[in-house]
């Protein structure tokens, strides 16, 4: 039996069933629960995929700008050589 973090209802998880980092869902509330321990069982609240893919999303266009931003220096130096 495990508690849930947000409505504090039992919810009954069998601790040979799930793995740390499994998620879960109360059924009194709903929220999407993360098994953050096993003995005994411990819930946290699940972060918000969609959060986590709009982060990851960020971080790979911040990285691709800077990418080529460099590559276009790189090609303007070149540029600049063949005017002379």
């Amino acid at each position: 039996m495990a508690i849930c973090p947000e409505c504090d209802a039992e919810i009954e998880v069998d601790e040979f069933d799930v793995d740390k980092g499994d998620q879960v869902s109360c059924p009194e509330c709903g929220s999407n629960l993360e098994v953050t321990g096993l003995s005994p069982i411990e819930l946290d609240v699940a972060p918000d995929e969609d959060d986590e893919d709009d982060d990851a999303d960020e971080d790979d266009a911040d990285g691709d700008d800077e990418d080529d931003d460099d590559e276009d220096e790189e090609e303007g130096d070149n540029d600049e050589g063949w005017e002379e």
